[in-house]
């Protein structure tokens, strides 16, 4: 099967996550972390789950899956221990159209998760296809190792710039050119290097805005 890779918008969607125990919680965690709207089914959960619902966080079925669960979901994720459970999600989240994932079990699933690195708002998705999570394991280690944490903060630092230069009168062949030149500059060695004067200058003499970045 070929995958056709895409980000989802989750803001305020009812995410069904069937299970309580550390899978699931990693599930719940992403989700939130994405602004979705989550409900865990499970008569037990981990400490961290706990403490979400006990914040207000998640909402929380106590009791064992049944296909009422699913009403008014946009998502299901089914991170259960039991075969059998897991299939009744599968086929009952399908059966009315829902986006479903059965974990480390693609055939049961409409979508698959891809193995991410995350640096704030920077992104990097690996997927094998649902063949060799451990590949994709080994490769997110790897990039982890590439892209650090510098990368969010030049993230951080193009987005305030991006609207600066695009609020100004500047043909958009310009505004690209400028853009370009910045991620090919010395800057992320520079915020590598936490020289922050060094970072203030690259902006000024590629933008001409005069910034006082924090590193």
């Amino acid at each position: 099967m070929k995958y056709y890779p895409v980000n989802l918008d989750m803001t305020n969607k009812r995410c069904v996550v069937v299970g309580g125990g550390d899978i699931a919680e990693r599930k719940v965690e992403r989700l939130l972390e994405c602004g979705a709207q989550v409900t865990v089914v499970s008569k037990s959960l981990t400490p961290v789950l706990k403490a979400r619902k006990k914040a207000g966080q998640m909402d929380h079925i106590d009791r064992d899956y049944e296909d009422q669960a699913l009403d008014g979901a946009f998502m299901v994720i089914g991170a259960t221990d039991r075969n059998d459970v897991n299939e009744r999600i599968s086929k009952e989240a399908m059966a009315r159209g829902l986006l479903v994932n059965i974990v480390d079990d693609p055939d049961r699933c409409n979508f698959i998760l891809p193995s991410l690195v995350q640096q704030g708002d920077l992104s990097i998705a690996i997927s094998t296809g649902g063949k060799s999570p451990a590949l994709a394991k080994k490769l997110r280690k790897e990039l982890e190792k590439q892209y650090g944490p510098e990368y969010q903060t030049l993230l951080v630092i193009m987005g305030i710039l991006r609207k600066r230069i695009l609020a100004g009168d500047q043909r958009a062949a310009d505004n690209k050119a400028v853009f370009e030149d910045l991620v090919h500059s010395d800057i992320l060695q520079a915020i590598r290097e936490k020289d922050r004067g060094r970072v203030n200058t690259i902006i000024r003499d590629l933008t001409g805005i005069s910034m006082d970045v924090r590193i």
